[in-house]
């Protein structure tokens, strides 16, 4: 990975102190908890890796897989009380109310388990950004842009792949507050005013739409290799 220097890393990253540090560190743990979730998996949740390998092992095809999988994680964002199979968890600590932190998760392992089922290494930094962006669709282009890049044509891994490190966290990080502001009407000041409530506040008709979005845009973002180049070693492919 080189390690050009962006416009990120010296106009945009967040001071030291104050309420911008504050918010950014509330993106930032956002995104990581909803990664940990929802592609790491904890406890009785299961991974993007396991659910990947359940559902190959089902249906055989990778690509029957993955519309398995899609239709799978659909009927759980659906679900009244769907925040259950996330063991119940709470994120006072982030900020989000529970059912909407479940969806992200959920949506997140989805994205992730495509990748897995067309090759990709989910552990990689880059894989984990894609799929970051995926979770807010055609607005991953502009948090791209605001660092100098352009997606264009090319797949969101080719460009990511050219990125620093330091780079791929405030993508991260950018995505996370525009998860944040997204359900407050002033940020995340107001966010710790929700009420997780079993059922959620969102709506089965908003999870769904949320979910096939995102499960369309991962197929996207995630080509099957014949489309690009063959895998590396590590099952990421260099395009």
């Amino acid at each position: 990975m080189t390690t050009t220097a962006h416009p990120l890393e010296t106009d945009d990253t967040p001071k030291a102190g104050g309420e911008e540090s504050r918010t950014a560190e509330a993106a930032q743990a956002v995104v990581q908890k909803i990664l940990s979730w929802g592609v790491d998996g904890v406890g009785p949740i299961k991974g993007a890796e396991q659910i990947a390998a359940e559902h190959l092992e089902s249906h055989g095809d990778p690509e029957r897989a993955i519309a398995r999988l899609i239709a799978t994680h659909t009927r759980i964002v659906a679900a009244t009380g769907f925040a259950t199979g996330f063991g119940g968890f709470t994120v006072a600590a982030v900020t989000l109310p529970a059912d909407v932190t479940a969806l992200y998760a959920s949506a997140a392992r989805c994205a992730g388990a495509i990748a897995v089922l067309r090759g990709y290494d989910v552990r990689s930094d880059e894989v984990r950004s894609v799929i970051v962006l995926t979770l807010i669709g055609s607005a991953g282009a502009a948090v791209v842009a605001d660092i100098g890049a352009q997606l264009g044509t090319k797949s969101a891994l080719a460009v990511l792949k050219k990125l620093p490190g330091k780079v791929l966290i405030e993508i991260n990080k950018k995505v996370g507050f525009r998860l944040l502001t997204k359900f407050g009407t002033k940020g995340v000041i107001n966010l710790g005013k929700f009420v997780p409530v079993a059922g959620g506040v969102l709506g089965a008709g908003v999870n769904i739409a949320t979910i096939r979005g995102v499960s369309q845009f991962a197929k996207h973002n995630f080509p099957a290799f014949e489309e690009e180049e063959a895998p590396t070693a590590h099952g990421v492919g260099l395009v």
